[in-house]
């Protein structure tokens, strides 16, 4: 166990002694400074050691203290210096404010933008709730934590989102500031065993229909006296995310001129390049009906970039927010929307994929590969030159589907129970075969036309052990559409 001596080192030129504690430890000393000063009665110079009563009154309550705190640990294995080290750092004095802020510009320089804005919005609503922008460790405790995340529950997604974060900054922490293999614990606390995150609300499905696209682009734009309209930028943008197999906003405002070639576009999706091997990487063949647009807003100047939206708006998020303004503009005063049902730029990336499987016949791995999300294969495409044709052709079609026919969009809440038999080969099927509640054979494959087919795998692998005349179910699965139904057949 460390003892502790108050005392005195070198007098200074204005003839103060600087008082110190001393700390000793496995016979190693360190002198840990103080903010108090003694004169020379004060002193015992022989031995140098304080008897101002004031000053140790002062000092005999701090060191009170640290044995209280020390008698908690085992110091066995450690040094002097992890001592002192335990006695100057502890929750009190650790600013979880401060490490929250270096955690999120950490993220922002690493290229996380999207992340460090949202652990920054975490930080700042719980600034705002504690009422100080120093959030101190010792502060966040369960309780205070779970009365913070109750005044989030009329939120849809902060309310899980935020503690999220939250959370992730204090678990760094403990791992940064606590040596628990030498029993070094600066935080002390640790709340979130004894918190319940809540989950966001799920969205609701944003696709839209053929009828309402074309109803939406053949809308005559609200009269507007300004030169560069809002509800003209929402519905060419609209146009953009729509013909180009649903783009983000932010991919779009970030497009420079080299990405654009041979009316092909290059890049990389901002939302998941800095997670995945291959940076997001894609391609995508501007369709015809797009190029006017393209060329409407193609920067001539000298910028690197390709579009004039980095010279009108300063950040990607103020794009997406004028974008989403004109948007809903259209939707209002034009097609007389009620608030509830007012477009956004999300919606026509949703319509994209929904009419691409739905009414194109897409499977969803077709689907997410136009969409550049994020799959099993990434690791694989860091080795394969992609061809990217594919996702042109079906963008095309979806494209073709919207602008060129008249066709309505299929009720799929209403039909797929009963159009279960109609699907596309390329849609994964999986069929079981059961006998008195046992799996007795299954197939799992893509290439099947009908359910028939499926059918006819399955009883070609019935056993010879099962009587002639008895009856087998079948339970087949959509596993793109996430469609199930069940059927029964007779052993011939």
């Amino acid at each position: 166990m460390a003892t502790f001596k108050i005392t005195v080192q070198k007098q200074r030129t204005d003839g103060y002694w600087p008082v110190y504690i001393r700390v000793v430890h496995h016979r190693q000393p360190f002198y840990l400074k103080t903010e108090k000063i003694v004169d020379n009665k004060g002193l015992n110079k022989s031995t140098k050691e304080v008897k101002d009563p004031f000053v140790r009154k002062e000092l005999d309550k701090v060191i009170v203290n640290y044995i209280d705190r020390l008698n908690k640990v085992d110091t066995s294995a450690w040094t002097v210096h992890d001592v002192v080290r335990f006695l100057r750092d502890n929750a009190e004095n650790v600013c979880f404010s401060d490490y929250a802020r270096k955690y999120a510009e950490e993220l922002y320089n690493q290229g996380h933008d999207r992340n460090a804005k949202n652990y920054t919005l975490a930080l700042q609503h719980l600034e705002l709730y504690a009422g100080t922008n120093k959030i101190m460790f010792s502060q966040l405790t369960s309780t205070f934590i779970n009365n913070w995340i109750r005044s989030l529950m009329q939120t849809a997604r902060a309310k899980e989102m935020y503690p999220v974060c939250i959370r992730q900054v204090f678990r760094q922490a403990l791992a940064e500031y606590n040596d628990y293999d030498s029993g070094i614990i600066r935080i002390t606390t640790n709340p979130w065993p004894k918190v319940n995150i809540p989950k966001s609300d799920t969205p609701q499905k944003r696709a839209i229909t053929m009828e309402q696209c074309r109803a939406f682009f053949s809308a005559p734009l609200p009269e507007n006296d300004r030169k560069y309209p809002l509800s003209e930028l929402g519905r060419d943008v609209a146009m953009m995310i729509l013909c180009l197999a649903g783009i983000n906003t932010v991919d779009i405002y970030n497009l420079k001129k080299e990405d654009y070639k041979n009316q092909i576009i290059s890049y990389e999706r901002a939302k998941t390049r800095a997670a995945r091997s291959d940076n997001a990487y894609f391609q995508m063949r501007v369709p015809d009906i797009l190029l006017p647009v393209v060329e409407k807003y193609r920067d001539k100047s000298n910028s690197p970039y390709l579009f004039v939206f980095k010279k009108r708006l300063t950040s990607s998020d103020s794009f997406n927010a004028n974008v989403n303004i004109g948007i809903k503009q259209i939707c209002k005063e034009s097609l007389k929307m009620k608030k509830e049902d007012l477009f956004s730029a999300y919606t026509f990336r949703h319509t994209w994929a929904t009419v691409a499987q739905n009414e194109c016949g897409a499977s969803l791995s077709d689907v997410d590969f136009a969409l550049n999300h994020s799959n099993k294969t990434q690791l694989a495409r860091t080795y394969v030159k992609i061809d990217f044709s594919p996702a042109w052709e079906l963008n095309e079609k979806v494209v073709n589907k919207i602008f060129f026919t008249e066709e309505k969009s299929n009720d799929h809440v209403d039909v797929e129970k009963s159009s279960f038999e109609k699907f596309s080969f390329k849609q994964l099927m999986k069929g079981t075969l059961y006998f008195r509640g046992k799996a007795i054979a299954s197939v799992e494959d893509i290439g099947f036309n009908n359910v028939n087919e499926i059918i006819a795998k399955l009883m070609a692998k019935v056993p010879k052990n099962i009587p002639v005349r008895s009856m087998v179910q079948i339970r087949i699965e959509n596993k793109d559409k996430g469609q199930t139904k069940d059927y029964t057949r007779v052993i011939k």
